[in-house]
């Protein structure tokens, strides 16, 4: 079973203009809304892969009880903790003249102590217990850096996987608590190796010494159109992403999380899973809005990797 927990989670609206100008009314397209943040997309990653997984994520307001309305119309099971403030709106605008895509993200409500609390008992209470649980997308505010540190002392009580894919202090206090499997980008990578930067032929070795420092087990280098980087004590694997034209980096990332997962899950073996995601994240770049990829896609670049 997986498990999918989205602290700030959205409704994702998207539309096109065909020109951004300043001051001036801009008439759009028809809007499309669809529930977002990054582990419900991940659910919805996994749901398009033909794999079951429940979304838990605190929400509130007219916004929380539409997000949870577009999830169970997707047939993904949620587990929501309520909240009295209101779920954000994130905004996509596509530029078509230019094929350049404007991302307004909003902060989320606040969250305290309480809420908190509640959201990690929800978390413990699932059955069956878990056998992978992903962490994704940003902390709204109010909750503090080691709140994935938290979850990932209760996820090694519970013997469930975690996978994480957050940026920043939290990212630096979960990896300090040991996880499963860590995605980070290169930036992040040089976070949490204490680096200002890292040539490409240092990334294995920097990545080998968070591993030993107990931070992780697998580490998934994601390089944007360069693909990923695995990572293990024992291996090392370079990706190869296929070139496609790009429409979106909306989702990308949590495609390639929800992919990972979903062929953890599965039992396949680490290079399968890495490769795969890379699959997923490449296809979901195709795709237009928000609306992550095309199943066929994935399994057309998937074999391209893999020749």
């Amino acid at each position: 079973m997986i498990l999918t927990i989205t602290m700030n989670p959205a409704l994702d609206k998207s539309t096109t203009v065909e020109k951004m100008f300043p001051e001036k009314k801009l008439r759009c397209e028809q809007p499309v809304t669809e529930a977002g943040g990054g582990g419900i997309n991940a659910s919805k990653a996994i749901k398009k892969l033909g794999g079951e997984s429940v979304a838990l994520y605190p929400a509130g307001g007219a916004n929380g009880a539409r997000l949870r309305e577009l999830l169970t119309a997707a047939d993904i099971k949620s587990i929501v903790v309520p909240l009295k403030a209101e779920t954000r709106e994130n905004i996509t605008v596509t530029e078509l003249s230019h094929n350049q895509q404007f991302r307004f993200v909003m902060p989320g409500p606040a969250l305290d102590e309480a809420d908190l609390q509640r959201c990690l008992a929800a978390v413990e209470a699932v059955q069956p217990v878990p056998n992978i649980v992903v962490a994704s997308g940003s902390l709204p505010p109010g909750v503090p850096n080691d709140f994935l540190a938290r979850l990932a002392h209760l996820c090694k009580r519970t013997g469930s996987k975690l996978i994480v894919d957050t940026s920043g202090e939290p990212l630096l206090q979960a990896a300090r608590k040991g996880i499963y499997l860590l995605k980070p980008n290169m930036s992040e990578l040089c976070s949490l190796a204490g680096k200002e930067y890292l040539e490409l032929d240092e990334v294995t070795e920097e990545a080998r010494k968070i591993i030993d420092k107990g931070y992780c087990e697998v580490l998934v280098i994601s390089m944007g159109p360069a693909g990923a980087l695995l990572v293990t004590r024992e291996l090392s694997e370079r990706i190869s992403a296929p070139a496609v034209k790009k429409r979106t980096a909306v989702g990308a990332g949590d495609s390639m999380v929800g992919g990972m997962a979903w062929m953890l899950d599965k039992g396949e073996p680490l290079q399968a899973v890495a490769r795969f995601g890379v699959a997923c994240g490449t296809a979901a770049t195709m795709n237009t809005g928000t609306q992550l990829f095309k199943k066929e896609d994935v399994y057309r670049l998937y074999e391209w990797i893999n020749r």
